[in-house]
């Protein structure tokens, strides 16, 4: 009962309007989902980016960073400039949750529109749009974001209406991440067997020795980015 009468305290204090904040400047972008203003960590609500370790396949059935180019194309599109994001609430991970615009141009939009996000919530229409033209994601073959860290045989492959025959093989092979998917993706994350979520950097104590293919493993990019979704260093 304790428990119960807690969760649902937090459940309060993470939807309540009283979480609602307004921020500008211009972000340090840390993902396709993620950004952080004057300290503080924004998730982009209402849509689902691939993580920075996934891979997509292109036009042509070759294995591409889509997790990073989303990532890269967020950061140029922003291009240095002031946002404006309107926040409410936290996730799970205690990122504010926000939209955000830059000269009035609504970005969480703008992702998906141009392909390098998913709606999952209000921007369906926009989804539409980018797979009928074929942009970022949509131009070759790849799983949705909500569906890779758990993927499986049985895990459907969406993307251009030419889906490679070996599409299945190609993402979903257990040891497809056993190399960093680009060599600024350098940090392993492990999940022990109580469910904790930890980082190793290069050079620390049995680094060499993690088994990235295991299940609930990935590679980060950077300490902001897994310090961002959850992921606290491992001790020397």
């Amino acid at each position: 009962m304790k428990h119960r009468v807690m969760m649902v305290a937090l459940f309060a204090v993470i939807t309540s309007p009283a979480c609602a904040a307004k921020l500008s400047g211009p972000p340090r972008i840390l993902d396709g989902n993620t950004i952080e203003i004057e300290q503080t960590k924004i998730r982009l609500s209402g849509i689902q980016a691939p993580e920075t370790d996934q891979i997509c396949l292109d036009a042509h059935g070759r294995k591409w960073t889509c997790g990073v180019a989303a990532r890269d194309e967020l950061i140029k599109h922003s291009n240095g400039r002031t946002w404006d994001c309107h926040t409410t609430g936290v996730d799970e991970y205690w990122r504010s949750r926000g939209s955000c615009f830059i000269e009035g141009e609504d970005v969480n939009a703008w992702m998906v529109r141009s392909g390098w996000a998913l709606s999952s919530g209000p921007y369906v229409i926009y989804e539409v749009v980018a797979s009928k033209t074929c942009a970022g994601l949509w131009s070759g073959a790849f799983i949705a974001p909500w569906d890779w860290r758990r993927r499986n045989k049985a895990t459907i492959i969406i993307g251009a209406s030419s889906v490679p025959v070996d599409a299945q093989e190609l993402l979903l092979g257990s040891a497809l991440l056993s190399d960093p998917p680009s060599s600024e993706c350098v940090i392993k994350g492990t999940v022990g067997r109580n469910g904790e979520r930890i980082y190793h950097l290069p050079g620390q104590i049995s680094y060499e020795q993690i088994d990235m293919t295991k299940p609930g493993e990935r590679w980060l990019c950077s300490e902001a980015e897994a310090e961002a979704i959850g992921w606290r260093k491992v001790a020397q």
